[in-house]
C-alpha cells in the first residue's frame, strides 16, 4: 500500500476531520511535516502552513522560515509565520529551552487556529515519535496512560501520521523528488527524545529489527486495554469515592480490601496532587493513626478514624477579625455570622439550635474577636462550673481533624465567648437579670 492511500485510510479511520474543514499544518521544513503538507495537497484537503521560527539557530533558522515560506507558495495555500526570543522566555519563565519552544508554539498555533477559522492543528508526529514517547514515558515511570505513546486526536490537535515509519515518508520524499531542509539540533544527544532516537532505539532495532513497528501494535493494544481500564477504574471511583462539600472520602476498610490495592489507590490520588513518590505514603495511613496526614502539590490527604478525608490545601485568610460594636455582619472563608441586639422581655424564645448563641450583651466587652481556635483555649461549657480544654471538648464531641481545622471561636476580653457552632461560655449565658441579648447565628458554607 502507497503512503498517500495508507494517509487516507487512517485519517477515516481514526476520524480525524471532515474532507470540508480546513486545517492548520504546522510545518517546520524538515521531511516529515513537508511529506505532511504535500500528502494533504495530493488528497485534495483544505489547509494552510504555520511556521515557526524560534531564533535558536541564526542563519538556519532564517534558512527554514524561507523554505517553508516557498513551499506554501508553491503549494498555493496561506501561510502563517511568527518569530519568537524563545531565549529571552526561557530566562524570564526558568524553563528549559524544549519547554519554552513547546509552550510559545503551541500557544501561537492555538491562536492562529482561532483567528484563521481552521477546525485543527495538524503535527506531523510520525510512528517513531509515538514509540520515542512510550519509551520516555516508561523510563520515567507510568500509568497505563503512559502506554498509548501519542495519540491520533487530542482536542484539536491531529496527527495523521502516526501510521507511518519515517523510512516510508523519506522514501515518498525521494520518490517524489519533494526538498526539505534538515535541523541540526535534531542531531544533538542532549535533549531526551534525541538521545531516545539516536541512542536507545538503535540498540534496540540490533536485536530485532522490528522493534519500532512491533510496539507501535503494542500501542494500539494498550490504547484498546486503557478502555476497559478506565471503565472498570470509573466503578471503584464510583463506590470508593464520596465528596461532601469539598472534602472526598474514601472508606479506610474498603480500600484495604481493594484489589489492585496499588493501582486503583494510584488513580484515585493521583487526581489530588499525589505522586507516585508519594503513594507509599498514603498507603501507609490505612494503617496508622487518626491525624497522621500526606500534604500534596494541591490537597491534604487525612487518616480520620475509618476515612482518608482528602481537602484542598487551605486558602489563606485573616488569622483574626476584629468585631466592632456597630458591625452586624462577618463573613470568613467558611462561613459567615449574623449579629443581631434585641431586648429581652419574659415571652422572648431562647433558639436551642447549635448554630446560634443567645448571649448576655452586659457580659461582653467591645471589640469582641473572632479568630481560630488553638491548643491551650479553655472554656465553661454551658451548665457547667468548671473550665474544659477546647481540644478535650473536641474529642468529646468526636470531631475530624478536618472539622477541627475549620472551628472559630469567638471571644471578649481574651475569654472565650463562642465555641462558634457548638456550645457557649456559661459565663455569657442568659440569665433571669439580662435584659439585652446579643444574638449571633452562623451559616457555613
Amino acid at each position: 500500500m502507497d503512503l498517500l492511500t495508507g494517509f487516507k485510510i487512517f485519517i477515516e479511520k481514526e476520524q480525524l476531520f471532515m474532507p470540508y474543514q480546513s486545517l492548520l499544518l504546522a510545518v517546520s521544513g524538515g521531511a516529515d511535516s513537508v511529506v505532511m503538507a504535500h500528502l494533504f495537497k495530493a488528497a485534495g484537503f483544505r489547509f494552510a502552513i504555520a511556521h515557526c521560527n524560534f531564533q535558536l539557530r541564526g542563519d538556519e533558522s532564517v534558512r527554514d522560515e524561507s523554505f517553508v515560506a516557498g513551499l506554501a507558495k508553491q503549494l498555493d495555500v496561506t501561510f502563517h509565520q511568527v518569530r519568537f526570543d524563545t531565549a529571552a522566555y526561557t530566562a524570564g519563565k526558568r524553563v528549559s529551552i524544549q519547554v519554552a519552544a513547546r509552550e510559545l508554539r503551541y500557544e501561537w498555533l492555538e491562536q492562529t487556529r482561532e483567528e484563521g477559522g481552521y477546525s485543527h492543528i495538524v503535527t506531523a508526529h510520525h510512528m517513531q515519535d509515538s514509540v520515542e514517547t512510550l519509551l520516555m514515558n516508561l523510563s520515567k515511570g507510568t500509568g497505563i496512560a503512559g502506554l498509548h505513546g501519542i495519540l491520533p486526536k487530542q482536542g484539536k490537535l491531529l496527527r495523521p501520521l502516526l501510521f507511518a515509519e519515517k523510512e516510508n515518508l523519506l522514501a515518498y520524499a525521494a520518490e517524489h523528488n519533494i526538498p526539505y531542509v534538515e535541523d541540526s539540533s535534531n542531531l544533538t544527544v542532549k535533549y531526551t527524545r534525541n538521545f531516545f532516537r539516536h541512542k536507545v532505539i538503535p540498540v534496540m532495532q540490533e536485536a530485532n529489527a522490528g522493534t519500532v513497528p512491533n510496539i507501535a501494535a503494542s500501542i494500539e493494544r494498550f490504547r484498546e486495554a486503557e478502555l476497559l481500564y478506565n471503565e472498570a477504574l470509573q466503578r471503584h471511583i464510583k463506590r470508593m469515592v464520596t465528596q461532601k462539600g469539598n472534602t472526598y472520602m474514601v472508606p479506610v476498610l474498603k480500600l484495604q480490601k481493594t484489589v489492585p490495592l496499588r493501582t486503583v489507590a494510584w488513580e484515585i490520588f493521583r487526581q489530588y496532587g499525589c505522586t507516585a513518590a508519594q503513594l507509599p505514603q498514603v498507603l501507609e495511613l490505612l494503617h496508622s493513626g487518626s491525624g497522621k496526614m500526606i500534604e500534596t502539590a494541591t490537597h491534604r490527604i487525612i487518616r480520620d478514624r475509618q476515612w482518608l478525608l482528602i481537602t484542598p490545601l487551605a486558602e489563606e485568610e485573616a488569622a483574626a477579625i476584629v468585631i466592632e460594636k456597630e458591625r452586624g455582619v462577618v463573613s470568613t472563608a467558611n462561613g459567615v455570622l449574623r449579629i443581631k441586639l434585641t431586648e429581652r422581655s419574659a415571652h422572648t424564645p431562647i433558639p436551642a439550635a447549635a448554630n446560634i448563641a443567645c448571649l448576655d450583651k452586659t457580659a461582653l466587652q467591645y471589640p469582641l474577636l473572632l479568630r481560630r481556635w488553638k491548643q491551650g483555649d479553655y472554656f465553661y461549657p454551658l451548665g457547667m462550673r468548671k473550665k474544659k480544654k477546647l481540644s478535650r471538648f473536641f474529642i468529646d464531641q468526636k470531631l475530624s481533624v478536618v472539622q477541627k481545622e475549620n472551628i472559630w471561636v469567638l471571644e471578649s476580653a481574651k475569654r472565650v465567648v463562642w465555641i462558634v457552632g457548638l456550645r457557649i461560655d456559661d459565663r455569657f449565658k442568659i440569665t433571669p437579670q439580662t435584659k439585652e441579648l446579643l444574638t449571633i447565628e452562623w451559616e457555613a458554607y
